[in-house]
């Protein structure tokens, strides 16, 4: 596993005076050691093998901080500043960038705030759900344009993740990770992968297996400038980076969903969605957030093995048995449902979508379908520019709740619970929906909010970026429609939001068990 010995090279880094006196901290990762001083990180590759990952040469560790350099460039380019040997000077003593023999190299980077890494907001609560969009909006992105390969991925990338995890389990994991319940993970880990093997080929073939990012968890996002950046991309194998665009999504979720921030994790979720409008491949999210959380399992136990202290180490070690945990309890079935909240503009209703989509369903909850949203994208517009007339005929409208109700459809046929929020103040409207909860086969909620006209136009006039083109003028229009017999469950919504979203909880606790 270890290969060479770089004691003395890391202490050559740990030292102020290697920096021009600067205090120096030092951040151990299984991989990599990294220095931080002054304005300056300094990473050094550890030299190491891995089934996975080879440093183990000089040659190959400046080889990859090259590519490391290139590789991030993409999402990060005024981090990566360039690859500095660390010398032996005439003298025999050691030096950066000296003019000596190079006996190691590392990649100089910009050093920013630990404490606007995601992972650390999220530890301290600072984690603003405001920053889900930016995040799930950069990294739509960065998927858009991330060069395709077909020479990977498919059925053999996870089948080779599947593997990596069941060697990883029996040398790193030994006597950390409870062999039985390794075993039996990688057990259904195969069965999923046969019942979803020629869909994985099919998306490769489909150009959804890219140059992705390959390790995008919370630690390796960083607020910069108030924008959500992702860094550390992974350099050193292609069996890893080149992956389902999906399965790159995964790793975030599953961080996510893990550390107990579900509402996070599934706004992510339903805003990559939106922008991508990705819903072949959802049936795969809770196999990949399975495969994710058993990678976390295995590293985190080769991690455990590094920390020299013993209090650490034992904490590291609990976390990689949570991660095997939830790579098991992620495989298990949830049933979908289909819930619909109408009821007036302003009257709340996707605030309230947003409120119960985590807790319905499969990881990372339910798809949020915003009739708003799905207007925009039908028209061609940004999701915040107004519309005109010609976006609200009844034409327009029926081809909005169409393509809402086909969208549940493929979602709920794929696993996934729905959330359907629009106005619903047709009856038909209405009747389409349920009827595509009774086509499928699953249980059907309805919710119809009310508030008194002073509220509803009280709160349309004071929005603010949102995709509701609504204003006071609406509402009375609405207000003057015949909307029929309306038999769903009927909540006051004048009230606190809390105090909504209770009664809806109950109720949909009540109706789906």
């Amino acid at each position: 596993m270890i290969t060479e010995d770089q004691n003395e090279v890391m202490a050559f880094l740990s030292e102020p005076s290697s920096h021009g006196g600067a205090p120096v901290e030092k951040i151990e990762t299984h991989s990599a050691v990294v220095f931080l001083s002054g304005t300056r990180a300094w990473k050094l590759k550890r030299a190491v093998r891995y089934d996975y990952l080879d440093f183990s040469t000089l040659e190959r560790r400046k080889e990859m901080c090259e590519a490391e350099m290139k590789i991030n460039r993409r999402t990060a380019p005024d981090l990566y500043l360039r690859v500095v040997s660390v010398t032996r000077e005439q003298d025999g003593t050691l030096a950066l960038g000296g003019v000596g023999l190079p006996i190691e190299w590392v990649l100089e980077m910009v050093r920013f705030d630990q404490e606007a890494l995601f992972d650390r907001l999220a530890v301290s609560g600072r984690l603003d759900m405001q920053l889900m969009r930016g995040l799930a909006s950069a990294i739509a992105r960065f998927h858009s344009i991330a060069e395709r390969r077909a020479d990977r991925g498919g059925r053999a990338g996870i089948a080779w993740v599947i593997d990596g995890n069941e060697a990883g389990f029996a040398s790193q994991g030994a006597g950390i990770l409870d062999a039985d319940r390794c075993a039996s993970l990688t057990r259904k880990a195969r069965t999923s992968l046969e019942g979803f093997g020629a869909q994985l080929d099919e998306r490769r073939e489909a150009g959804f297996v890219r140059q992705c990012h390959g390790d995008m968890h919370l630690r390796n996002i960083v607020l910069i400038d108030g924008r959500p950046t992702l860094f550390d991309a992974i350099e050193f194998n292609d069996e890893i980076a080149c992956i389902d665009v999906l399965y790159d999504l995964a790793f975030l979720l599953m961080d996510l969903w893990r550390r107990g921030l579900p509402a996070h994790a599934n706004a992510v979720w339903n805003r990559y969605l939106a922008e991508t409008g990705d819903l072949s491949g959802i049936a795969l999210m809770p196999f990949f957030l399975s495969c994710r959380a058993a990678v976390r399992a295995k590293t985190s136990a080769t991690s455990a093995i590094f920390q020299s202290d013993s209090h650490h180490r034992k904490e590291v070690e609990n976390i990689a048995r949570s991660y095997l945990s939830m790579a098991t309890t992620m495989l298990i079935p949830q049933p979908p449902c289909l819930v619909a909240v109408g009821g007036l503009s302003g009257s709340g209703k996707s605030t309230l979508a947003l409120k119960i989509s985590p807790s319905l369903g499969a990881a990372p909850g339910a798809l949020a379908l915003r009739s708003d949203e799905i207007r925009k994208q039908l028209f061609g517009v940004p999701e915040f520019s107004r519309l005109g007339a010609d976006g609200y005929t009844d034409a327009a409208s029926r081809r909005v709740y169409a393509t809402m109700a086909e969208h549940a459809s493929i979602a709920i046929h794929r696993g996934y619970s729905v959330v359907a929020d629009a106005v619903f103040a047709n009856l038909a409207d209405r009747v389409a929906i349920e009827a595509v909860a009774s086509a499928l086969s699953v249980p059907f909620v309805g919710i119809w909010l009310d508030a008194p006209q002073s509220i509803l136009s009280a709160r349309v006039e004071n929005r603010q970026g949102d995709a509701s083109d609504a204003d006071a003028a609406v509402v009375r229009s609405q207000l003057n429609r015949d909307t029929g017999p309306i038999h769903w469950q009927r909540i006051d919504a004048s009230s606190n939001p809390d105090v909504v979203l209770q009664q809806a909880t109950d109720l949909l606790n009540k109706r789906l068990g």
